[in-house]
């Protein structure tokens, strides 16, 4: 297993400088690497390793850990980049772009079964590098901002980080997840903060939307479905190693689910409700960290499907949008992602939500229910817009609809995960939620004409929000620890 994991984390990289040398095989390549990840992921589900631990240089590092929740990340990845592969197939990408993929591809999955924080420090910053060079690829002026702007706030953040990881090491001459409970507050709240806005969890994500909905729809499928799970996985472990963080991880999880549709029902362009909808659900998967690898599957699967819908729209704009009907064919597969992510039976966000809500603690079901009405709210945006049969060819990339048939298939058939979800009882709770959010939209929030400030999501704000992040972090970290000892 040692080796295979090895083997397995170099290849990506290898490949990429691959690429450059064969360029006329370069989507064959990344293609492949999807794949391999694929095969990996299914390796572990079979059972034939339940739980691998990997100590590599000693205390200094690398430590991974391989299990099942490793599992449902690695085959979100693979999913999603095998998507985007197809999606780009005969588009007029060049080698630079796939072997970026790759490499973030390869950087992210490393994310994915890292335990010490200084091995991720490195996967997290070269996931930084590829990611902005994924999104600055058109060369405009402003993909090119976004991209700074990306690589600077992400950069800041992981200063933070590893300021924290030393501290760790300092009390623990380890870098590893579990020091994490013998080190000082600080060093739980400089850590946080990293993986915070890496995350784009609750403010210190507000980064995310501009960033998001102004990158190419593949670039877009790519950063939502799987980079920003890059610093939500971390969390999700510690959480489940460390009960003492446990209900912090659970504490952002909430305030992360409701501040992002918030955001999300009050949005007219539809990338940006994305956006802000990406981080409230990567709320859902903090909030209950024993079920939040399928939780992440899910949304992977379903915001990825919907970032490369809404690129071969006619507009962003809703108001455009329900002035000219879109295509039955978009808009059935709009429906089907807007039903899986909004818990509808029958799609797998049924038994995401259905097992989220189970595992929640008695003081978040308040919260999860109103992001849940929300997230309702936010997708009959979509699933109520004016539609028809279009005589005239649509005009979408040829691999759009293999890339439709990939990640919408893949909500159907992840159904098999959790099939105990369908009871009467489960089924009649999401059904009402749905209702009461479909009432809301028709009633109030569809007549509504407010615009979001975005002051904010500027760049000077969202540092200066990371140090009122670091007095709240220190202060959560103090007070649960001394509530421990």
């Amino acid at each position: 297993m040692t080796n295979i994991t090895i083997t397995w984390m170099a290849l990506p990289f290898f490949v990429g400088f691959i690429i450059y040398l064969i360029p006329k095989i370069d989507r064959f390549l990344a293609l492949g690497i999807a794949f391999v990840s694929a095969d990996y992921a299914l390796y572990i589900f079979s059972g034939l390793s339940d739980v691998k631990d990997i100590q590599l240089l000693d205390s200094f590092g690398v430590s991974l850990t391989i299990d099942n929740l490793s599992g449902f990340f690695i085959i979100t990845n693979a999913l999603v980049t095998t998507a985007v592969i197809l999606y780009c197939w005969q588009s007029n990408k060049t080698p630079f772009f796939y072997m970026q993929a790759v490499i973030l591809h390869g950087s992210v999955n490393a994310t994915f079964i890292c335990a010490d924080f200084i091995s991720l420090y490195v996967a997290l910053e070269v996931i930084s590098i590829a990611s902005f060079l994924l999104i600055s690829y058109p060369r405009t002026d402003k993909s090119i901002w976004v991209g700074l702007r990306y690589l600077f706030v992400s950069n800041t953040s992981m200063l933070f980080y590893l300021v924290g990881a030393v501290l760790v090491y300092k009390a623990n001459n380890s870098f590893h997840f579990m020091g994490l409970l013998n080190a000082p507050p600080e060093a739980i709240a400089l850590i946080f903060l990293g993986l915070l806005a890496k995350g784009g969890i609750f403010v210190s994500g507000l980064w995310l939307p501009l960033t998001h909905s102004e990158s190419e729809s593949p670039v877009s499928a790519m950063l939502s479905g799987v980079v920003v799970k890059a610093g939500v996985f971390p969390l999700v472990r510690c959480a489940l190693i460390l009960p003492e963080v446990d209900p912090i991880v659970r504490y952002f999880g909430v305030c992360t689910a409701v501040l992002g549709v918030a955001f999300a029902v009050f949005e007219k362009d539809t990338k940006r409700m994305l956006a802000f909808h990406t981080i409230s659900q990567l709320g859902f998967v903090l909030a209950a960290p024993i079920v939040g690898g399928f939780y992440a599957l899910t949304h992977g699967l379903v915001k990825s499907a919907l970032f490369l819908i809404a690129g071969v729209l006619p507009s962003r704009n809703f108001k455009e949008l329900h002035h000219h009907p879109i295509d039955n064919r978009i808009w059935f597969a709009l429906a089907i992602a807007s039903f899986s992510i909004s818990g509808f039976p029958l799609l797998s966000g049924f038994g995401a939500k259905v097992l989220t809500a189970k595992n929640l603690l008695p003081w978040q079901v308040v919260g999860m229910n109103i992001a849940a009405v929300g997230t309702a709210i936010s997708f009959a945006k979509f699933i109520f817009l004016p539609h028809q049969k279009n005589e005239q060819t649509i005009k979408v990339n040829s691999g759009f609809w293999s890339a439709m048939v990939l990640l919408l298939g893949g909500l159907i058939v992840a159904n098999a995960v959790y099939y105990e979800a369908y009871s009467i009882e489960n089924i009649i709770k999401p059904l009402v939620t749905i209702a009461i959010g479909w009432l809301a939209y028709f009633l109030i929030f569809k007549k509504l004409a407010i615009k979001i400030p975005r002051a904010i999501e500027q760049f000077e704000h969202l540092i200066g929000l990371m140090s009122l992040m670091l007095i709240l972090l220190f202060w959560i970290a103090l007070t649960q620890l001394r509530l421990v000892t």
